[in-house]
């Protein structure tokens, strides 16, 4: 089975008329999506305009992967050290995955990879979508229409389930960027337990109210 997958490689993923490729990538058909609690994963490489592209494949969901130039912006520029290194030599090392930072003065320490195994939180949601062309914390492109998320504790990258608790829609999102942290125009914006790219929000029911309730709880996965 041949699963066609269109990717728009325009610099910021903003979908375009023309410059965009359409590729032909690879799948088998997933008998069982969820076997024995885990999810499973099915990957694909494939290079478009000299661009290494990976393309995620879990279920119904589809998660384009673009590692962005590191002169880009990141997402959240107030992201002031990763491992007591400049963010962007933090992000070339590769020294990121659970990597203390600071933000504001703060030191945020991620959880470790054994704990996020077991991660289960509710709390407020909220969604960004305006930072095309911008960068990630784990050194990613950016793509506001993607099914992507911020979290403050979680290990870059990682999936996780996202349940919106106020109509039970849910999603798996692949956590790849830091946030949310307190705003000077709403210092409780810093509560909020996850940010999530403006397509999840929508496959979730609430990017026309900015915030929701939601359960986020990590998923086993395994490749094939």
């Amino acid at each position: 089975m041949r699963r066609i997958v269109v990717i728009c490689l325009c610099g910021t993923f903003i979908a375009a008329s023309n410059g965009c490729s359409v590729i032909t990538a690879p799948y088998r058909a997933v008998k069982s999506v969820v076997q024995g609690g885990v999810w499973v994963v099915k990957k694909t490489y494939v290079v478009v305009k000299g661009t290494t592209v990976v393309v995620y494949k879990i279920g119904e969901y589809t998660y384009e992967v673009v590692k962005a130039p590191i002169e880009w912006a990141l997402t959240h520029d107030e992201v002031e050290s990763i491992d007591g290194l400049p963010v962007k030599e933090a992000i070339r090392r590769g020294r990121v995955k659970t990597a203390p930072y600071v933000v504001g003065g703060r030191r945020y320490v991620p959880m470790s990879l054994e704990k996020a195994r077991d991660y289960k939180e509710e709390g407020i949601a909220s969604w960004y979508g305006y930072e095309s062309g911008k960068m990630t914390a784990n050194g990613e492109a950016f793509n506001p229409d993607g099914l992507s998320a911020a979290h403050k504790y979680l290990p870059l990258p990682m999936f996780v389930k996202v349940t919106n608790l106020n109509n039970q829609k849910t999603v798996i999102v692949r956590v790849n960027d830091r946030g949310p942290f307190p705003s000077i125009h709403n210092a409780k914006s810093g509560e909020r337990i996850i940010d999530l790219s403006l397509g999840a929000a929508k496959k979730l029911g609430f990017h026309g109210k900015g915030v929701a309730r939601v359960r986020v709880e990590a998923i086993k996965v395994k490749e094939e």
